[in-house]
């Protein structure tokens, strides 16, 4: 079970390597890590090549994200072990080696792979984001208080230890997105 759950857990961080918006911005001749943000995810691609680019991204990252839950679901893979498929299928998509490291923020990654893993937690994230987006107008403030609520609704159904890998995946988005928070307090004050 170990040894499988190990190579499961290996073939997550490897499938989160595949970085759509890099592959994106190829077939437009354009290197997204040297553009706008720097970064490989969908917000850069559609700011700099348009509103297609950042669905195409949006999309293959989901999917990427769903496709390892459904892969650890078919081989009878516990919660817990599925749960740590979707923090090394994150770590990949931040931490692609063949990138030297430099990948995007794995919001789009995590929404895919958590809708999978859990979809009632999934929907406590939706309405953390919606409330906040009614209130602040950020979509990265918005998504701290969806992941929130995610957090909120694991512990109100009793299943914190079972998703560990879960709330590390949370941890490591919302640090990757540190400087966005940093940008938004300075523009508060």
């Amino acid at each position: 079970m170990i040894e499988s759950s190990l190579i499961y857990w290996l073939f997550c961080y490897i499938i989160g390597n595949f970085m759509t918006a890099y592959v994106v911005g190829k077939m437009n001749h354009v290197d997204l890590r040297l553009e706008n943000s720097r970064n490989l995810g969908a917000r850069n691609a559609g700011r700099v090549l348009g509103r297609w680019a950042f669905i195409v991204t949006l999309l293959g990252d989901a999917l990427k994200g769903g496709l390892v839950i459904g892969l650890g679901r078919s081989m009878g893979f516990e919660q817990w072990v599925l749960a740590g498929g979707l923090f090394f299928v994150i770590v990949g998509h931040l931490y692609p080696f063949w990138l030297k490291f430099h990948g995007g923020k794995g919001v789009a990654t995590f929404i895919g792979a958590g809708l999978c893993l859990e979809p009632s937690l999934f929907l406590w994230m939706i309405s953390g984001s919606i409330l906040l987006l009614l209130i602040v107008r950020s979509l990265t403030v918005c998504m701290l208080g969806g992941f929130t609520l995610y957090i909120a609704g694991m512990v109100w159904e009793g299943s914190l230890m079972a998703h560990c890998g879960v709330v590390l995946s949370i941890c490591l988005i919302i640090w990757k997105h540190r400087r966005n928070f940093w940008h938004i307090m300075g523009q508060q004050k």
